[in-house]
């Protein structure tokens, strides 16, 4: 047994025996009963361990059986509030492609308070979650009937996939709900009897591993139940849990998929994970370099870009900026076989297809580049690693389908640099957040290893803020806004340029100043400059018009940075159960100048100061003023990432002091008007 995260594990099987026992298929045919509900169950308003909980899952049953190519699924939830009544909107995703997934024996009812019994009578359509090469992220669904406040609603369908294709199962065992009972049974195929389960190369897997993350005193139990004459025992598999507390939901939280309970199980071909990674990271490496060559096509297209007086670094530069002018299929839509037969395109074999065809997936990109390095004469390797943002790799997991992204690293001049071409916009020599700090595999000259992603430092994510202001006798202002992106979150908002047009990524970026700045201050976008230019900062400029402060009787107050006049407090709970996770590192440099005619004066400023975090993050704030004008400059820099629970409380007392800090305004009051002059005798 391993502990671990990752994927479900797909393997093939072949049968020695077209017959599957009969014993199976009658229990599988047997018509299920509905659960009738108990007087406590139907009168019950609350589920004190969650308060406020708008629904409770009463029982949740999976089943998985590998004979007859099924997961078939069991649900009982109470609806406590109103706005529990949205879980009675059902969706049953399913992949197509491959697999041949399909769901059928959809049934459900609703059960009021007082016991009345609706059944579930329409039919479920079909809907598109997201499309991709070669499979479709599919949803069956419905609407139970007349699902009130206090209703118990049941449903239950059956998900079954290709009979050439075997998927262990993954158990997650919180939800966003709290869950009463829970029943999780698996019915494996007998490795030692008539079929054989082989991975995508034909090796038989000998050996069922599961990765337990579970409460204390729960476990997987194993049992048998007798065969026959004809068949071995059936291994069954099973978990039964109770009082699962809903998974948590905290700001900054790291991937929640590392976080909650769950069994994942997985078919075996390896003891052990040197063994793993070893043997199955030297076929991985092949089959990669089968793709990458470099190919004619390739070798001919370096010739043309680079000349033979650059040095590595110049013909690297070349060659990532040609793979950055390529189409990025993973930011537009697929192209159709038909469309690519009409353009004279044939199936994608090797990178030299992709040069062909201008455009590739954030992989294949990759894999390009790889192409392009090596035929100009440089050592360069395909990495693999797990997104960040989604989960964690763990080496003890046997599975290649932890695996999320390509990314390159490349010799140059002697020393290994990684690169990220498959991340659109994304600057030379750096990586996207979600590739930084993270964990895969890599190809070697001889073979594979295991390798660690590199950081990157806060001063690559740096954010400018600058407000230009002047304000008339009566408060209103005018002036400008400029805010200069690089690193990271330059790369935010340009690969949203890719995903719609120019009129939604300009509404994203004013909604996204709008909620910075007080409200009452109408701003416009005025241009957007170095967009596509990703090797440059990315420079938005906004005006700005409307009110700003406020005021009572002779003072006017005005907030002393506008970035931060609608902060709210980052941390408010007391306690904390999960790590804090920040995402990358990165730093926000503010500076706000408020002019203001000569009937003002200045009252107060907030003080400078200045503190810190450990060496993990550190804040100041310095005001200076002229007599018709106030500057008020602020730094926060942010070097960690990660932070566990044990330091939450001093974590949140350094956010609690500076966000204090951003709150203090800048007083002007009224210069009193000089009275005019006594009239002399005679005038």
């Amino acid at each position: 047994m391993t502990r671990t995260f990752g994927h479900r594990l797909l393997c093939r099987v072949s049968l020695a025996s077209a017959l599957l026992s009969p014993f199976l298929i009658a229990t599988a045919a047997a018509h299920a009963q509905w659960t009738a509900p108990t007087p406590e169950e139907l009168s019950m308003t609350a589920q004190p361990e969650a308060p406020g909980a708008a629904a409770v899952y009463l029982f949740r049953e999976e089943t998985t059986d590998d004979h007859l190519h099924t997961f078939s699924i069991y649900v009982r939830l109470k609806v406590l509030t109103e706005r529990g009544k949205e879980y009675a909107n059902v969706e049953l995703p399913y992949t197509t492609g491959e697999s041949g997934r399909s769901v059928d024996n959809i049934e459900g009812r609703t059960i009021h308070p007082d016991g009345t019994i609706i059944p579930f009578t329409g039919k479920p359509y079909e809907k598109l979650i997201e499309k991709t090469r070669g499979a479709k992220l599919m949803a069956k669904v419905f609407t139970l009937p007349d699902v009130q406040a206090g209703s118990i609603v049941e449903y239950r369908y059956r998900l079954h996939y290709s009979d050439s294709i075997l998927f262990s199962p993954e158990w997650y065992i919180q939800s966003d709900l709290w869950t009463r009972k829970g029943h999780y049974l698996w019915k494996p195929i007998n490795l030692n009897g008539n079929m054989n389960v082989t991975g995508a190369r034909g090796e038989r897997s000998n050996v069922i591993a599961w990765t337990p993350i579970l409460p204390a005193g729960t476990e997987v139990k194993q049992s048998s139940l007798p065969g026959n004459l004809n068949h071995d025992d059936q291994l069954t598999i099973e978990l039964n849990v109770h009082d699962i507390p809903p998974s948590p939901d905290e700001e900054f939280m790291p991937p929640l998929k590392s976080l909650t309970y769950r069994v994942l199980f997985y078919y075996s071909a390896y003891r052990t994970a040197d063994e793993f990674w070893k043997n199955e990271g030297k076929f991985w490496s092949k089959s990669r370099d089968k793709f990458i060559g470099p190919g004619p096509g390739v070798s001919a297209a370096v010739k043309d870009l680079t000349s033979p007086a650059d040095s590595q670094d110049q013909k690297l530069r070349k060659l990532y900026a040609a793979v950055m002018r390529l189409e990025n299929t993973d930011y537009t839509r697929e192209h159709t076989t038909s469309e690519e037969r009409a353009d004279g395109l044939k199936e994608v074999h090797t990178a030299d297809d992709i040069l062909a065809r201008k455009r590739g997936s954030n992989d294949q990109l990759a894999e390009l580049f790889v192409a392009m390095a090596r035929a100009s004469g440089m050592k360069a390797y395909i990495v693999s690693v797990t997104n960040r943002d989604r989960h964690i790799f763990l080496k003890s997991y046997l599975n290649l389908g932890q695996l999320d992204d390509d990314l390159a690293i490349v010799n140059v001049d002697g020393k290994e640099q990684f690169f990220d071409p498959g991340s659109r916009y994304c600057p030379y020599g750096h990586l996207a957040w979600k590739h930084t700090m993270s964990q895969g595999l890599r190809q070697t000259d001889d073979g594979s290893d295991i390798v660690s992603t590199p950081r990157e430092p806060y001063t690559y994510s740096r954010t400018q803020r600058i407000a230009d202001l002047a304000i008339d006798q009566q408060g209103a202002v005018t002036g400008t806004i400029s805010m200069t992106y690089r690193g990271s979150p330059a790369l935010h908002w340009r690969q949203r340029s890719l995903t719609g047009d120019a009129t939604s990524l300009e509404n994203d970026l004013r909604t996204h100043v709008e909620g910075l700045i007080p409200q009452g201050m109408e701003i416009k976008l005025a241009s957007i400059d170095k967009l596509a230019d990703y090797e440059q900062p990315l420079v938005v400029t906004f005006d700005v018009k409307g009110e700003l402060g406020s005021s009572t009787g002779k003072r006017l107050f005005l907030p002393g940075d506008i970035f931060e006049a609608n902060t709210k407090p980052s941390f408010p709970q007391e306690k904390r159960e999960t790590p804090i996770d920040f995402s990358y590192s990165y730093m926000v440099q503010d500076a706000v100048r408020v002019k203001f005619p000569a009937v003002f004066n200045v009252e107060s400023l907030p003080s400078s100061d200045k503190f810190r975090f450990h060496d993990s993050a550190a804040y100041d704030m310095t005001t200076s003023a002229t007599p018709t004008s106030v500057t008020v400059r602020r730094n926060y820099l942010l070097g960690d990432v990660l932070f566990f629970s044990k330091e939450y409380p001093e974590l949140r007392s350094f956010y609690s002091k500076m966000e204090t800090k951003d709150q203090e305004n800048v007083v002007l009051t009224t210069a009193p008007v000089p009275a005019k002059p006594a009239a002399t005798a005679g005038n």
